[in-house]
């Protein structure tokens, strides 16, 4: 398990937010985020995982 990645609960899921909303998931499973870097929280966008850059190339085409 990743600690920065979701927590995996069984649905529907209702979640009470900061601000008092809740917000509900029907589906059967649902990822939860719990390091707040999705753009869809609560639910997880897999923000947590690091990007890797694309290997730079030269003129020819091949790898640098």
């Amino acid at each position: 398990m990743d600690p920065q990645g979701p927590v995996l609960v069984e649905g529907p899921v209702e979640i009470a937010l900061d601000d008092g909303t809740v917000v509900r998931s029907d589906r059967f499973m649902v990822a939860v985020c719990t390091c707040r870097r999705s753009r869809t929280y609560p639910w997880c966008d897999t923000s947590h995982r690091p990007r890797e850059r694309a290997a730079s190339t030269n003129e020819d085409g091949n790898p640098r």
